[in-house]
C-alpha cells in the first residue's frame, strides 16, 4: 500500500470518484487550473476539464446553491469552500433548502451533495481561516457531518460522502494535511457515515477526539502508558452528525472514566453533547465526572497565541490524570 498525506489521500478520492461516475464534478473558487488553496484539486481540471471541475466566483451562498440546484437534477457535486470560516455565506441554502428537500417532499427528492471545507487551525492563519464550526452544522436536523482524522479515513469517508443520497459536510482538519503520511490500500475502501472508531484498546480511561486532536489524543495516550501505566482507550468519533451514540457508551461502561477533545469552542461544543449521551445512557457507570479539553469561549488567536489556544497532549494528559485520581 503506498504512503501518502491527507491532501494527497483527499485529491485520489476526488480522482477515483469523478473517474467511476461521471455525475460527479467539482466546484469552487479557484478549484480548476490553479488547483485550490491548498492544491486538494491538483491535476483534476487537466483530467477531467472544465464541465467537471468549474471555477466559480468569489460566492459561498452562489456555489452552495448551485450545487443544490445540480444535485437535484441529478449529478453529484462536491462544493469546495475554500475556508470553513467563510461557509457562513452558504448556511441559509444548507439549512433551509439542502437539508430540507427530502422531508419537504416526502422522500421524493434527495440532494446527494457534498460541501468540502477546511477547518480548524493549527497554520497560524489571519480571521475567519481556523474556524471550527462543526457544531452548527450537527445541529441542523438532515445534515450529516464527517471529520476525518488521518489520510486512510479521509480518503474512505470522502468517497462514503460523494455516494451518499443526502448532503454531507465533510470538514477537512487543514493542520494535517501534510503533517503525517499513513498507508492508503490500493482499492477503493469506504467507512460507514455514523460509525466512530475504536483506535486504541484500553481498560482504565476512554480519551475521545476527532479531526486533528485525534493526533495530541493519541499521544497522551501513550504517555499516560509510558508514566502511569494506564491503559487509555481511544475512540474517534469520524462522524460529528449522526454521532454514534453505542461505541462511545460501550466504551464509557467498560472504563469508566472520559475525557473529551476537540479544538472547537467549549460552550454547546460536540464534548457537551457527548456528555449529555453518556449522562442519559450510562451515568451510573462513571468512576469521575467527564472532563473536556477544548478551545477557549473566544474568537481563535492567530500567530504567536495560536498555540495556547488549540488543545495538545499536556492538557489532555493533565485531564485524564486528574479524572484518574479523583
Amino acid at each position: 500500500m503506498p504512503e501518502m498525506n491527507m491532501a494527497k489521500a483527499i485529491n485520489l478520492a476526488l480522482f477515483e470518484a469523478m473517474t467511476r461516475d461521471d455525475r460527479v464534478v467539482v466546484m469552487g473558487e479557484d478549484v480548476g487550473p490553479d488547483e485550490g488553496v491548498f492544491r486538494i484539486t491538483e491535476g483534476l481540471h487537466a483530467k477531467f476539464g472544465d464541465k467537471r471541475v468549474i471555477d466559480t466566483p468569489l460566492a459561498e451562498s452562489g456555489i452552495i446553491g448551485t450545487a443544490i440546484g445540480m444535485a437535484i437534477n441529478g449529478l453529484r457535486p462536491v462544493a469546495e469552500i475554500q475556508f470553513s470560516g467563510f461557509d457562513y455565506y452558504a448556511y441559509h441554502h444548507l439549512e433551509m433548502h439542502a437539508a430540507r428537500f427530502r422531508n419537504r417532499t416526502r422522500g421524493r427528492i434527495t440532494v446527494p451533495m457534498v460541501m468540502r471545507a477546511p477547518s480548524g487551525g493549527g497554520i497560524r492563519a489571519i480571521e475567519h481561516h481556523s474556524e471550527s464550526r462543526e457544531v452548527i452544522y450537527a445541529h441542523a436536523p438532515g445534515l450529516k457531518v464527517v471529520m476525518p482524522s488521518g489520510p486512510r479515513n479521509a480518503r474512505a469517508l470522502l468517497h462514503a460522502a460523494i455516494q451518499d443520497p443526502d448532503p454531507v459536510i465533510y470538514y477537512e482538519p487543514k493542520a494535517c494535511y501534510r503533517l503525517f503520511k499513513e498507508e492508503v490500500p490500493d482499492q477503493i475502501e469506504t467507512l460507514p457515515i455514523g460509525r466512530a472508531q475504536v483506535v486504541r484498546q484500553g481498560k482504565d480511561i476512554t480519551l475521545i477526539s476527532y479531526g486533528a486532536t485525534m493526533r495530541c489524543t493519541l499521544e497522551a495516550a501513550e504517555m499516560l502508558e509510558e508514566e502511569d501505566g494506564v491503559k487509555a482507550e481511544v475512540v474517534d468519533l469520524l462522524t460529528i452528525a449522526p454521532m454514534d451514540t453505542q461505541t462511545i457508551i460501550e466504551s464509557v461502561t467498560k472504563t469508566g472514566r472520559v475525557v473529551i477533545v476537540h479544538e472547537a469552542p467549549r460552550t454547546c461544543g460536540i464534548a457537551a453533547e457527548v456528555i449529555a449521551r453518556i449522562n442519559e445512557h450510562a451515568l451510573l457507570y462513571l468512576e469521575a465526572p467527564v472532563k473536556r479539553v477544548t478551545g477557549y469561549d473566544l474568537p481563535i488567536p492567530y500567530f504567536a497565541r495560536e498555540k495556547a489556544y488549540l488543545p495538545d497532549a499536556d492538557k489532555v494528559l493533565l485531564a485524564a490524570r486528574e479524572t484518574l485520581a479523583f
